[in-house]
């Protein structure tokens, strides 16, 4: 079973990187015009907020894309994890099929992560939180909704074949040990306001 577990880790960690990247770029690379335009709803409070940039969304996305064709490369060249093989993005079976079926499936987890991420921005506005106050368990699993509900629209086939229920589950665990880890380490950097 510890063998079973430690591939489910290895698996998850591999097949989310596209998502779980996109935030922390758009992060990065941030700035300037905000999606909302700067524009506020009836209830006076902003559509999304300034941390919510074209720049960064289109950042995100495009380095999401970029560490999902990395891995594509890796997978291609025989890459494994101590022996762990490595799945890759596309619906063919093919581990390191770079076709149309890859493609969308990880441009679907970049953009999924991203919006997710917007929606709950939109509705933290909506509660009266301003940016960066902390909403538990939402702010650790709004990109990773967003991110599994679009694959699931987009490559279901791929994701369902990839991803049994205990890598499943795993996903569920880390992804908020992992959050508020990379989050602490961009407010060390500076990248980040609050550490969560």
């Amino acid at each position: 079973m510890f063998t079973e577990i430690i591939t489910a880790v290895v698996v998850g960690l591999w097949v989310m990187l596209p998502a779980y990247l996109p935030n922390s770029f758009a992060a990065v690379f941030g700035g300037g015009t905000p999606i909302d335009g700067g524009k506020t709803m009836k209830d006076g409070r902003r559509i999304l907020g300034d941390g919510k940039t074209w720049r960064g969304f289109f950042a995100g996305i495009l380095l999401g894309f970029l560490t999902g064709c990395a891995e594509i490369w890796l997978v291609s060249r025989g890459f494994h994890f101590f022996g762990i093989q490595l799945p890759g993005f596309s619906s063919s079976g093919v581990s390191g099929a770079f076709d149309l079926s890859a493609v969308i499936a990880i441009l679907s987890l970049a953009v999924g992560a991203l919006l997710g991420d917007m929606i709950f921005s939109f509705l933290k506005r909506r509660l009266g939180l301003q940016r960066g106050q902390s909403l538990p368990l939402v702010d650790q699993y709004d990109f990773l909704a967003g991110a599994f509900l679009l694959t699931a629209l987009t490559s279901y086939g791929w994701l369902v074949g990839t991803l049994d229920w205990l890598t499943f589950i795993i996903i569920i665990i880390i992804t908020p040990i992992l959050h508020v880890g990379t989050n602490i380490v961009g407010y060390w950097l500076g990248i980040k306001n609050e550490p969560w």
